[in-house]
């Protein structure tokens, strides 16, 4: 694996121009109205390394909704406080159906496949909202310790859209605490959820807070154990088999990256021994990931020999 990053900025600044043409394709999400204001032709890479570095071109340092790259800091929180005992309730397999499907969740007696589809994303809000006293508040402090910026925050607007338009995410919750498998109030499991999908951050500030996943779960910036090397790996794995939705497979096949993707246009990619690429931008694909997103990170792989394979 190279792991030079001279000229990268130039070499970034390549790549945006070659997705000149791709900036508005896709569409951006609707069935959240906050969401569907966001104007489609912003776009931002920024990658950051392990010797602190963090570079970025574009739109890097414009906050924008992180959605469900937010179940990456909520998994982590969970497995510190359960440990092994979080996978009798949650499973770490691919689920080959929607994110948001109702009908395997039935099939499965309301334990979810994994934890980054939205049935086992809040599994895992209940596990907070349980173990924690103001959830809310510890995860947004989680997300402004690891970035080392205070200047995070709920974008309260998307959280009301999100709380008038979540009708599907309750009927997955009421659903699991039928089998018995969420054990706090499904307001309180609900509004956890949708503020962590709320908080607004910037390519710049996600890959920074990454990087202990690329580093055996140690911060390399403030030197703090964030996870276990063991859980490290299980979130990476996790990621490659089931964080880019119904397109993990293809991602994993055409690119080699642990990453994860939002429905605000976010994609991150963890690069274990080097550091963390973030790209945004809006416009997504027919399975809920950002177009212009993905080939700059496959674009990026193959231009600094970025694999986990290799």
């Amino acid at each position: 694996m190279k792991k030079s990053i001279n000229n990268l900025e130039s070499k970034l600044q390549a790549l945006l121009r070659s997705q000149h043409s791709h900036y508005t394709q896709g569409k951006v999400a609707n069935y959240i109205p906050a969401l569907e204001e966001v104007k489609p032709d912003l776009v931002a890479v920024s990658v950051a390394t392990l010797d602190g570095k963090n570079v970025g071109v574009g739109d890097y340092q414009h906050p924008f909704s992180i959605q469900s790259i937010s179940k990456v800091f909520g998994l982590v929180m969970a497995m510190n406080r359960m440990g092994d005992s979080l996978w009798q309730r949650v499973r770490m397999e691919p689920s080959g159906q929607p994110f948001n499907s109702i009908i395997q969740l039935e099939w499965e007696k309301g334990i979810p496949r994994n934890p980054v589809i939205n049935a086992g994303a809040l599994l895992i809000s209940d596990v907070l909202t349980s173990h924690f006293s103001a959830s809310k508040l510890a995860f947004v402090c989680f997300l402004r310790n690891l970035a080392q910026d205070e200047n995070i925050h709920v974008d309260n607007e998307v959280y009301q859209s999100e709380l008038a338009h979540g009708n599907r995410n309750a009927a997955l919750a009421y659903l699991m605490k039928s089998f018995g498998n969420i054990e706090a109030e499904i307001s309180d499991v609900l509004a956890h959820y949708f503020t962590q999908c709320s908080v607004a951050m910037s390519c710049e500030q996600l890959a920074q807070s990454l990087l202990f996943l690329a580093n055996k779960g140690l911060d390399p910036i403030s030197n703090q154990r964030v996870c276990s090397p063991k859980d490290a790996h299980r979130i990476n794995a996790i990621l490659s088999t089931s964080g880019m939705y119904d397109q993990s497979g293809e991602f994993a096949f055409t690119v080699g990256l642990p990453a994860k993707s939002g429905v605000g246009g976010g994609v991150i990619a963890i690069v274990p021994n080097y550091g963390v690429i973030c790209t945004w931008s809006p416009p997504l694909n027919s399975f809920g990931n950002s177009v212009v997103g993905m080939n700059l990170i496959a674009g990026i792989a193959q231009e600094l020999g970025l694999s986990i394979y290799h």
